[in-house]
Order: structure tokens, then C-alpha cells, then sequence
């Protein structure tokens, strides 16, 4: 490691301290040739995500975005927080998965995952998140994914999606 002061690259470590999540080095040094003390990080260097969205545009995976959208579709629902975090890291595997080669994801995909996993979780969150993701306009769109649900005690098709 390059000292910050002198410019040399001969040093030795003192101390190392990992954090709580285990993501992040802390490390002091010490310059072998002038003695001066300085701190250097490690961190796990990690893979974007890009997510294609309808229109064909990409964005940065955003967990917040899910997060913001689950919380939606669960609130006023006895869904515990445990529940939440374990569909959001469940999911996160899932598109970790399915966007190994590439580093991309549709969105269509994305939302339907959701949707798998809000279905056996809590069906009125799963009818309130397949509301806003097939973009229901009419009563008869929520009538219809209710009665497929109760007719046939499995997941409905998904409802329709604009461009």
C-alpha cells in the first residue's frame, strides 16, 4: 500500500478489524520508511444488478424500491418484519440467480417473483401488489384474480401489463 505521506510502498500492517456485517476491512498501517500511521478499508467489490424496465431502459437494482413497494402491499397486514426481510433476501437470491451471466433482469421478472412469494404470504398483499403491477383500471380485473384464487386454491395468471 502506497504511503499517503512519503510515497513508499513498503509498510506493515498493526491491526486489522473486520466490521459487524462482515463486508468491510479495517486496517492500520505503518510506513516502514518514514513511520507514519494510516488506516486503508477493504470491501467486497460488488456486482450491479441492471434492471430493464418496460420501455427498455435500465436502472441499478434498488432494494429500497421493493422494500417501498412490499411495505404497500403489507400494510394493515399481520405480517411481521422477520417475514418482510426473509422475502426481500429470498428475492434478491432469486434475481442474483437469474442475472448471473449478464447482470441483468426485466422487471416483468422481478415482479413476478414478488408476486410467487406475496401469494403465499398474504393474499390481500398479493391482490394489492397484482393491482398496481397489472396496472388494474377496472373492479372486474380484481374480481376476477379473487375468484381464480378462491375457485382454484393456487396462484392466479398474473393481471394484464401495459408498455
Amino acid at each position: 500500500m502506497k504511503c499517503p505521506f512519503c510515497g513508499s510502498l513498503e509498510d506493515k500492517v498493526l491491526e486489522s478489524r473486520q466490521n459487524t456485517s462482515g463486508t468491510t476491512i479495517r486496517r492500520r498501517r505503518e510506513c516502514l520508511s518514514c513511520s507514519y500511521r494510516f488506516t486503508s478499508y477493504e470491501k467486497i467489490e460488488e456486482i450491479v444488478i441492471q434492471v430493464i424496465k418496460r420501455d427498455g431502459t435500465r436502472q441499478i437494482y434498488e432494494q429500497n424500491k421493493m422494500l417501498r413497494g412490499l411495505k404497500r402491499a403489507i400494510e394493515k397486514r399481520p405480517v411481521s418484519q422477520m417475514a418482510v426481510e426473509q422475502l426481500l433476501s429470498h428475492l434478491e437470491d432469486q434475481i442474483a440467480l437469474h442475472s448471473k451471466g449478464s447482470n441483468e433482469i426485466q422487471s416483468s421478472q422481478i415482479g413476478q417473483m414478488l408476486m410467487d412469494q406475496l401469494f403465499e404470504l398474504d393474499k390481500v398483499a398479493y391482490v394489492r401488489f397484482a393491482s398496481v403491477y397489472g396496472h388494474f383500471e377496472e373492479v372486474e380485473e380484481f374480481i376476477k384474480v379473487i375468484e381464480d384464487m378462491t375457485n382454484h386454491k393456487k396462484k392466479p395468471k398474473r393481471g394484464k401489463e401495459k408498455s
